[in-house]
């Protein structure tokens, strides 16, 4: 399953995980992603979309 958003296009980041000892290594943020079945203009199909557009109902799901 893709790590991007098929509505907002939301996707990973990546940045620095930084120790006690203030050590620096490299690593990622993955936002929620669910796969749903959404109803797209009367056909319904299946999309990778994150947690956050599930709730502000930028997609409808179907039955």
């Amino acid at each position: 399953m893709s790590k991007k958003c098929e509505v907002c296009g939301k996707g990973q980041v990546t940045g620095n995980k930084v120790s006690h000892s203030n050590i620096h290594t490299k690593r990622k943020w993955n936002p929620n992603i669910q796969s749903v079945r959404v109803n797209d203009n009367g056909t319904v199909k299946k999309m990778n979309v994150c947690t956050r557009c599930i709730k502000s109902n930028k997609v409808t799901r179907a039955l």
